[in-house]
């Protein structure tokens, strides 16, 4: 027992706790921002990482000083670097031609190097390098909404071709941007209807507004679906 609250034992449970909290914090934006990976991910892989880092330092020291052998401390820690890989690939979605997912990838991925920092008895780069993550991120994300650009994706119905010419016609009126358009015709029932899918680029100040607008500005539209 007093072995487990010596100074040793107690320093790594601080760098793991350290370590977990950096992690935490870069997962508490990410959790506000409705992202793939939240809180409890980026606390997982900060403390994990840590972990890593001090089994792989510190967890042969009495076969090294027993056996006389030579070992290298970053055998293991090396590991976490493409082993964090698999789970930022998890986080990456290619949906309607847009690749989704990547930043918050490059997050768990900065987090597993925060972990390892704290591992090994690091303190002020991580927390600075976790401050910058954080800035970097509500910046970016500061600058985008007011100046930015959202793609929508936009699938509308109507009874004639003359209806979706209409939405077509006051989009470009409005400076919406349509990226791409698919028009298909359902003959099944008796009145053949038409199903077009917009991929549109708004302004972001403007996204709240323009989905409103889609949905009461055209008679006889149905709108079915809005990403």
């Amino acid at each position: 027992m007093m072995d487990f609250l010596s100074t040793a034992n107690s320093e790594l449970i601080f760098r793991i706790f350290i370590a977990a909290m950096l992690g935490g914090l870069i997962g508490l934006e990410r959790e506000y921002r409705a992202k793939e990976a939240g809180f409890r991910t980026h606390f997982l892989v900060g403390l994990g990482a840590a972990v890593f880092m001090i089994l792989s330092k510190y967890g042969y020291d009495d076969v090294v000083r027993e056996e006389l052998v030579r070992l290298d401390p970053s055998r293991i820690a090396a590991q976490v670097v493409s082993g964090i890989g698999f789970i930022g690939a998890g986080c990456i979605i290619f949906q309607r031609h847009v690749v989704r997912g990547l930043t918050t990838a490059a997050g768990l991925w900065v987090t597993s190097a925060i972990g390892l920092a704290c591992g090994s008895g690091f303190y002020l780069l991580p927390t600075a390098a976790t401050l910058m993550v954080v800035a970097c991120l509500e910046g970016v994300n500061f600058f985008h909404h007011r100046f930015g650009a959202k793609s929508i994706a936009l699938t509308i119905s109507a009874a004639t071709r003359d209806g979706i010419r209409d939405v077509l016609s006051t989009l470009q009126k409005e400076h919406v941007e349509v990226l791409s358009y698919e028009m298909k015709t359902d003959r099944s029932a008796p009145d053949a209807s038409y199903t077009a899918v917009l991929q549109l680029r708004v302004k972001r100040n403007h996204y709240q507004a323009r989905i409103m607008s889609f949905m009461t500005d055209f008679d006889g539209i149905t709108i079915d679906n809005i990403e």
